[in-house]
């Protein structure tokens, strides 16, 4: 069984930056297709970004496309995610998820097997 671990979360200006990232430990990270995923107060988990085993593929929830990269080092057993121009939509507990399936590629928070402890992102205005 894998276990995931987020570090990279705090304080941030608005139109600042974050870098994320979740370790793996237990199994090698090029075994899972992996995802981001956020929970804002009071709301339910939301789909963040996913990528594939390799790497080669990417998908991103509408509003972060473009100011949110997700990347991968299997040798590292990391997962990044890259948050720029952060607005206050981007406030929420940020958590680290992992999946055995490989494709299709998911978005939604069931397929996903393991999942990390999250880690706080805030954004001030």
């Amino acid at each position: 069984q894998v276990q995931l671990a987020e570090s990279g979360g705090g304080l941030v200006q608005a139109g600042g930056s974050l870098r994320l990232s979740c370790s793996t430990s237990g199994h090698s990270t090029v075994r899972y297709a992996m995802g981001w995923f956020r929970q804002a107060p009071g709301k339910d988990r939301a789909f963040v970004a996913a990528i594939s085993r390799t790497g080669g593929d990417t998908i991103y929830e509408g509003v972060v496309e473009g100011r949110f990269t997700i990347s991968r080092d299997n040798v590292q057993n990391t997962v990044h995610l890259q948050m720029n121009s952060l607005n206050s939509d981007d406030t929420g507990v940020y958590y680290c998820a992992a999946r055995t399936q490989d494709w299709p590629m998911s978005a939604v928070a069931h397929d996903y097997d393991y999942w990390g402890q999250g880690t706080q992102v805030t954004v001030l205005l």
